[in-house]
């Protein structure tokens, strides 16, 4: 009798369990987004409903944000939302549905969709630097000239668990500091960050740019040497060689303070050392700097050897350029004025010319109206006392200009006259001819002499 009633216990107990899973108890089921439950704006994202029991159909369900009715009402096993808009971002959780069963089960845990690019992206730097020794901590800022809340850090390639900090230090900037270290192999990669308001939780902005933190100090480090060597003529080739005892499949060139961080190579193998090559081609002014190298494998792109000595690549001028600037050292100086410099000079040299360019047109009337008034003096002097001038009277113009003297033998002196004697005399005549615009009268011998 008492294990009869131990074995309708134990039946009831169990049908009591499976009446409650499929109400609605244990048997809940989990909710994916492929590729990535991050979506940018535009992007599409699939949703799909997971169990390890079979069922026919699922409900997927938006808890939080904007609702999406056909979703609520769908029974599907998976849906693709595309093209994605800032009203899908939200909490979306799915229940599934058994056949013969009495109801949905328990819906799933929440799923986050978060669309970015809705706010314009922050930027992301490293402090003291993006190459770090192993062992050491590298601090990650990322700003941002909105105001937002909050800020994110994620690593490529890592679950979407990120890190979160929220700071307010200025009214108009926002930046948060991500401590990553000690460094490991595992901690290295290319960061990026997004930046979100409070009170739009499921919409960041778009990433930031991608900052690669290298761990450095795996391998030994590796040597570089230029070709032909490190002090060439501009307008030359050189080429930079980083070669190494051990094999590797990557080599870096970096120069220092050099914002756009690195070169890769490939590595070859010469005479049993392994190197790689990183032809500058024709030598420039900006080619001059510091530089080192390092050497990796292809399979840990985050893992470098330690730095090469230093190599100090000088670029001198050629004799041709030397002559040349030396010929024409303002030409070589207005080449790198600023050009808002260059505008203000431009405008001096307008202005100037144009002053100079009136001045001389004034010089050459005031020339000019002296010269007229000094013709006109020299032509038409001014007349005796007694003597009338009148333009429109040629006897009287021509008394005023010449008078001639008529001269006998007999006489010693002369005795002025008109130009046509009235009493002609037989005997010899001598006519002398006056001017009497001249202070002291010239005596010119007249015709008949």
């Amino acid at each position: 009798m008492f294990p009869k009633v131990l074995s309708l216990l134990g039946l009831g107990f169990c049908l009591g369990q499976k009446i409650g899973t499929h109400a609605g108890g244990h048997d809940k089921p989990s909710l994916s987004a492929w590729p990535s439950p991050v979506v940018p704006l535009r992007g599409n994202v699939t949703l799909r409903c997971h169990s390890f029991s079979p069922f026919t159909s699922f409900k997927l369900t938006k808890r939080n944000g904007t609702p999406i009715p056909e979703l609520q009402t769908r029974n599907i096993k998976s849906v693709t939302l595309s093209p994605v808009t800032r009203a899908h971002a939200g909490s979306y959780s799915c229940s599934k549905d058994h056949r013969n069963t009495l109801g949905w089960s328990a819906p799933s845990d929440a799923l986050d969709i978060i669309v970015t690019g809705v706010f314009r992206k922050p930027s992301l730097s490293a402090q003291p630097g993006s190459l770090v020794h192993m062992g050491q901590a590298v601090t990650l800022c990322c700003h941002s000239e909105l105001t937002f809340d909050k800020f994110i850090l994620h690593r490529e390639g890592d679950a979407w668990l990120p890190q979160q900090l929220v700071e307010k230090l200025h009214d108009r900037t926002r930046q948060a500091h991500f401590s990553v270290g000690p460094m490991t192999s595992s901690r290295a990669g290319a960061y990026r960050c997004y930046g979100s308001f409070g009170h739009f939780p499921y919409e960041w902005s778009a990433p930031s740019d991608p900052l690669k933190v290298v761990i450095i100090g795996i391998q030994k480090k590796p040597s570089l040497s230029a070709q032909p060597g490190p002090t060439v003529t501009s307008g030359h080739n050189v080429t930079l060689s980083c070669h190494s005892d051990s094999r590797s499949d990557l080599y870096h060139l970096c120069r220092a303070h050099e914002a756009h961080g690195c070169w890769p190579a490939g590595g070859q193998s010469h005479h049993g050392l392994f190197q790689a090559d990183f032809p500058l081609g024709p030598a420039t002014s900006a080619h001059g700097g510091t530089y080192r190298c390092y050497s990796s494998f292809g399979h840990s792109p985050y893992a470098w050897s330690d730095p090469s000595d230093p190599l100090h690549l000088v670029v001198t001028e050629s004799s041709t350029s030397a002559f040349l600037s030396a010929r024409e050292p303002s030409t070589t100086k207005e080449a790198h004025l600023p050009q808002e410099n260059s505008s203000k000079l431009y405008t001096l040299i307008g202005f100037s010319t144009a002053f100079l360019s009136i001045a001389v047109f004034l010089a050459a009337l005031v020339c000019y109206w002296c010269s007229i008034k000094n013709r006109a003096a020299f032509r038409e002097p001014e007349p005796k006392k007694g003597q009338t001038m009148n333009g429109e009277d040629p006897a009287a113009e021509d008394t005023h200009n010449v008078i001639y003297a008529l001269l006998t033998p007999q006489q010693r002196g002369f005795t002025p006259s008109s130009r046509s004697p009235k009493n002609v005399s037989t005997e010899p005549s001598i006519y002398m001819e006056l001017k009497v615009n001249q202070a002291h009268a010239e005596a010119e011998p007249g015709p008949g002499l």
